[in-house]
């Protein structure tokens, strides 16, 4: 609870208060360069993203995201229930590009547009959903799966609207928030995303914003339920440990170039030297002592299935 007073002190002060309320939702990432030693091989630009230049903002936690998930250390919990989504097209708002990534903004004034079950006490409203991508399709994930990167993924995010007022006060303390990820893998056209990627044209430049009305996310989300749990982080300042994550297991499929029309998104405002929009994601966090859990069970992962004893007669010597 002090960490967290000092913590809203800190962005209460000028000129962190100017940045917080810009970022009062986990909105993108800034062009960082992946630090997975599955992608350090790789050779890009290496320059930080001004929203990462103060690092006084990052908090010395233990639950920072976002983090690199490993099948044969997750722990089945049987008591993880499937998730119930239930979002209202007429919710969604509008689309529009902050500097960092594209967002999908709803109306949060009521429970039309919530999640409940899994992992969660409470009942959480959908607040935004956004993506991050990397400049070519080998990275662009914020978690990995065994050191797996996905071309890109989405990030819906809700808040617990009966613990706390409003936003911006859940997204500063336990429990606050509850983001699921989502994966997207190279694959078949993904007609409804279409809807989005028609739109980008008009939300090129940093700080554009169009209608994009009646929008239902959960087309977004992949038919399997199962998924991971853990408790995190926001992956933008001020890195609040304030998060309960579902990363879905099972990826979405969209192909080259709906990827590619995110890439023409660009950092920077008109007039400015154009930045394109790539590499949007944190680096990976240590784990510490935080278990991740998963909703289905997995020991044919593990190759560890019983297999059937012979009869002692034809047990050869």
């Amino acid at each position: 609870m002090a960490m967290m007073s000092h913590l809203r002190a800190i962005l209460q002060a000028s000129p962190c208060k100017t940045l917080w309320r810009r970022f009062q939702i986990p909105r993108s990432m800034p062009a960082r360069p992946c630090s997975l030693y599955t992608c350090t091989y790789k050779s890009r630009n290496r320059v930080l993203h001004p929203l990462w230049e103060k690092a006084d903002l990052a908090p010395a936690g233990e639950r920072q995201s976002p983090i690199n998930i490993r099948w044969r250390d997750s722990v089945y919990d049987p008591s993880l229930q499937p998730l119930t989504i239930s979002y209202d097209p007429t919710t969604c708002l509008h689309i529009w590009n902050n500097g960092y990534s594209f967002l999908v903004e709803f109306e949060d004034s009521a429970d039309k547009s919530v999640i409940e079950g899994g992992p969660l006490e409470h009942n959480y409203r959908l607040k935004q959903f956004h993506f991050h991508w990397g400049a070519i399709d080998a990275w662009g994930s914020e978690h990995t799966v065994d050191s797996k990167c996905y071309p890109a993924e989405l990030h819906l995010v809700h808040w617990n609207a009966v613990k706390f007022e409003n936003f911006e006060d859940a997204a500063l303390e336990e429990n606050g928030l509850a983001v699921i990820g989502v994966f997207l893998k190279l694959g078949k056209h993904h007609q409804e995303l279409q809807k989005l990627v028609n739109i980008l044209p008009s939300i090129k430049h940093k700080d554009t914003l169009a209608e994009f009305g009646s929008f239902d996310p959960s087309c977004l989300m992949p038919t399997c339920p199962d998924y991971w749990t853990y408790s995190g982080s926001l992956t933008t300042p001020p890195l609040s440990e304030s998060v309960t994550w579902i990363i879905k297991k099972q990826p979405v499929e969209v192909d080259h170039d709906q990827l590619e029309q995110f890439r023409t998104l660009l950092f920077t405002s008109e007039g400015e030297k154009e930045k394109r929009m790539v590499d949007n994601f944190r680096p990976l966090q240590p784990l510490m002592n935080r278990t991740v859990r998963s909703s289905f069970r997995h020991d044919y992962v593990l190759n560890i299935q019983a297999k059937p004893k012979l009869p002692t007669s034809q047990v050869t010597p």
